[in-house]
């Protein structure tokens, strides 16, 4: 996976969840926003100290998390 200057993994904040440099904004909650119907400028105006950059990082992060994991169907 890419390293991402704006997503960072610190064990001293939200147990170590992905989350959005200088917040404690995990990269879940916002892709959860997204999955709830908000939109980038949604986002942007209840969070003023995230930035479209940082909306992005967080749909970068999981795409390529979703990018390396390998799914086996089951048989029905």
């Amino acid at each position: 996976m890419t390293t991402y200057s704006r997503i960072v993994l610190d064990p001293t904040v939200l147990a170590g969840k992905p989350v959005v440099r200088g917040t404690r904004l995990s990269v879940e909650f916002i892709i959860g926003l997204m999955a709830d119907g908000w939109n980038e400028a949604d986002i942007v105006r209840n969070y003023p100290s995230l930035t479209h950059e940082d909306v992005v990082a967080c749909l970068a992060f999981a795409r390529d998390l979703l990018k390396s994991e390998k799914i086996y169907p089951s048989a029905a």
